[in-house]
């Protein structure tokens, strides 16, 4: 036992002196601004279906991305809302989604409340049994002196009402297990470590013939639960990578796809605004890897490295924010692929009609993605932003045209 102890606590020495790289073997990376990336408390929603009686009208949250906290009668026609984030500090992600019905049908207010601090940010959204999600009109609903209220018809069936469209770890495990099955001959499915709560992270290792000697791009996504119009052009881009065709086929003969569609599954279940079960921001976290979802996706990207003896030329993280932007890093020139975003960006204005990219270039201070991949690999790293309520045809055409046209550039195809 003593000497148990004594092994035990010179390797926590040597950790504790080697700080550029972990004892998981992720390789520490510096950034001016530091952030704390331990544990923090969240608290989690009491979940439950309510009868409203005064107003005939049932509410619930339980489901899973549900996020509701307290129902209360305002008067007979309006129901006030009470939504309140994981935990705090966060940013301003104020995040909704319940079930409603009624035993007749009748029109409610529905009025939103959040924190001292925070405000309404989403348009809602709501889907019923027998119709996908559609966005309510604004004749129904209003932002007035900070109060946001929507005003609907609850039906006699369940009607889900959120502010994005809700995309649950299921639902985008039913997404990428079938276009791995559909692209079995270049697609490996991989489990590569669990969450806080024992939930898969899910990766698609993607590549044709054999996985040596390929340079590799990287694709990830859903580090913040809420972000689906992200998650929406990754899925177009990841799909757009697998279409047979020549141009695939000389892409994947040359590099090798490292994806991963859910980063944060236990804060997407969750109803989070933005944080994983640990109570902490994931894309803050991408330089001592507190937090087991970005510990497992930095090991495997240096192990993959490691074992292959390649390059990690590209990493693209897909978010959403109130409009369609890039943010990118100012260093390039000396990058694996220096060039790339000047001429990708010049691809995307040339082939997306009325198009202007919108780039925002900055010096990585944060413990970021898009400063991980540049410090860590020389890189080039992109945050690859989608606008809240940006239509959802352009989302999908933007997803491809990118990935058609990385494509091209990387296989210098005409």
């Amino acid at each position: 036992m003593v000497s148990l102890m004594r092994f035990s606590h010179s390797i926590l020495v040597i950790c504790l002196i080697t700080f550029t790289v972990s004892c998981t073997g992720s390789r520490i990376i510096k950034f001016p601004n530091k952030v704390d990336t331990k544990d923090k408390p969240i608290v989690l929603q009491h979940k439950q279906v309510e009868l409203v009686t005064d107003i005939g009208v049932y509410v619930s949250n339980d489901f899973p991305s549900a996020r509701l906290n307290n129902v209360s009668v305002k008067n007979d026609s309006t129901l006030v809302l009470r939504i309140q984030p994981e935990n705090e500090p966060i940013n301003n992600s104020a995040y909704f989604a319940f079930k409603t019905w009624a035993s007749n049908e009748r029109d409610v207010y529905f009025q939103f409340s959040y924190p001292k601090g925070y405000k309404h940010r989403y348009i809602p959204k709501y889907k019923t049994a027998d119709r996908g999600w559609v966005q309510v009109d604004s004749a129904v609903f209003s932002i007035k002196d900070t109060i946001a209220t929507l005003k609907f018809r609850v039906l006699k069936d369940t009607t889900v009402i959120a502010a994005q469209e809700v995309a649950t770890s299921q639902d985008v495990k039913d997404w990428y297990t079938s276009i791995s099955k559909k692209n079995g001959l270049v697609t490996n499915l991989k489990v590569i470590g669990k969450t806080h709560l024992g939930k898969d992270i899910p990766m698609l290792d993607i590549y044709t013939e054999a996985a040596t000697n390929k340079d590799i791009i990287v694709l990830l996504t859903r580090q913040h639960p809420p972000e689906v119009t992200g998650y929406f052009a990754f899925q177009s881009f990841l799909e757009t990578i697998l279409q047979s065709g020549e141009l695939t086929d000389r892409f994947l003969e040359k590099y090798r796809v490292l994806a991963f569609p859910l980063m944060n599954p236990d804060g997407v279940d969750l109803g989070h605004w933005r944080h994983n079960a640990g109570g902490v921001d994931l894309n803050r976290d991408w330089s001592k890897y507190r937090q087991p979802e970005i510990l497992a996706v930095t090991h495997q990207i240096e192990q993959t490295i490691k074992e292959e003896g390649v390059k990690v030329l590209l990493g693209l993280d897909f978010h959403s924010t109130w409009h369609d932007v890039f943010y990118t890093n100012v260093e390039r020139e000396n990058t694996n692929l220096p060039s790339f975003v000047e001429d990708w960006f010049a691809q995307l204005e040339a082939n997306i009609p009325n198009y202007k990219v919108n780039e925002k270039s900055a010096t990585s201070t944060r413990p970021v993605s898009k400063g991980w991949f540049l410090k860590r690999f020389n890189a080039v790293g992109i945050t690859y932003e989608i606008g809240d309520e940006t239509p959802r045809d352009f989302i999908t055409l933007k997803g491809k045209v990118s990935a058609y046209e990385m494509m091209k550039l990387l296989t210098n195809s005409n």
